[in-house]
């Protein structure tokens, strides 16, 4: 089957906005973010969300879907991003997903569908009710009768998983393992043709990040996490936990000067970024382009165009 979208991946910082922006520009694309914080409303330098002049006019889709509130899902990224990814194919264009959250690029290739869960039933308060009360050993143990797969799979202390995993035999009366291995057990969704991103040199790329969030803090970060305090955004919503937001507001809720958050922002990012490159890595059908010190764009594109042409995507 040839391919009928585009990947772009790669790690935090290495150009990959700018390579999606640029072949959309010359393939008739619009681009799908993959990236799990870029869906928040309200944050946009620490998550480096393309701004408008960045976008150069190209269609931009799953940015700001979900207030910072909000604990936003792979299952709902899928849900959202599908029908996107199949609008764009049935305007004749080229779907060009850009991201570093491998997680949601793999399961929207997939299609993934996810066990249904009815936020309304009550269920999932009830569990979560009965693990603070019996604790979560005693949910572990139910699980273990239910679903000894997933009470191996998930750790003794992942009170989220657990719960979910429950929730999903109480509500359907089948076991998680058994819907995952349904939902594997059919075709992709979609045929990809995959660009990773890096640069050659490890150095580089963490020069890349300590400069990216030296420009994130100039830019004004400091007064962006500020005015999500201020606004009640949960500290420990998954929004808040993003790198970035985290440390700064750590220190600035410490009395601390932010400048101090932002070295822990630049050494959680390089951290991320090799778990961003393990992950990659895992993709045997990937294209690698390395960028060497100074990215040149135009030998990126000449490299991802050539790509498209011989694998018949257009």
């Amino acid at each position: 089957m040839n391919p009928n979208i585009l990947v772009i991946c790669g790690p935090t910082a290495s150009g990959k906005t700018a390579l999606a922006v640029e072949l959309a520009l010359r393939l008739g694309g619009e681009v799908v973010s993959a990236d799990s914080m870029q869906v928040y409303r309200r944050m946009d330098i620490g998550t480096a969300k393309p701004t408008q002049e960045e976008m150069r006019g190209v269609p931009h889709h799953m940015l700001d879907v979900a207030g910072p509130e909000e604990s936003y899902s792979v299952a709902r990224y899928v849900a959202e991003a599908v029908p996107v990814v199949d609008g764009i194919l049935a305007r004749g264009r080229l779907p060009i997903v850009a991201g570093g959250t491998g997680l949601y690029i793999d399961h929207l290739i997939a299609g993934r569908r996810f066990a249904p869960f009815a936020p309304d039933s009550g269920l999932r308060e009830e569990l979560q009710r009965r693990a603070r009360e019996e604790g979560l050993p005693a949910l572990r143990e139910e699980l273990a009768r239910t679903d000894p797969e997933a009470a191996a799979r998930i750790h003794p202390n992942d009170e989220k998983r657990t719960i979910r995993a429950l929730e999903v035999f109480l509500s359907t009366g089948k076991t998680i393992t058994q819907h995952d291995r349904e939902s594997r057990a059919l075709p992709n969704r979609y045929a990809p043709l995959t660009i990773a991103l890096n640069f050659r040199e490890r150095p580089w790329l963490w020069e890349r990040i300590d400069r990216r969030v030296d420009e994130m803090m100039d830019r004004g970060l400091e007064g962006e996490v500020r005015a999500l305090l201020a606004s009640g955004a949960p500290r420990e919503g998954t929004a808040m936990q993003a790198i970035g937001y985290k440390e700064i507001a750590a220190a600035l809720l410490a009395g601390r000067p932010a400048a101090e958050g932002a070295q822990e922002v630049k050494l959680r990012s390089r951290q991320y970024a090799k778990r961003q490159l393990t992950w990659f890595r895992r993709n045997r059908e990937a294209h690698w382009y390395f960028w060497e010190k100074i990215p040149d764009l135009p030998a990126a594109v000449h490299f991802s165009t050539q790509l498209v042409k011989d694998s018949g995507l257009q």
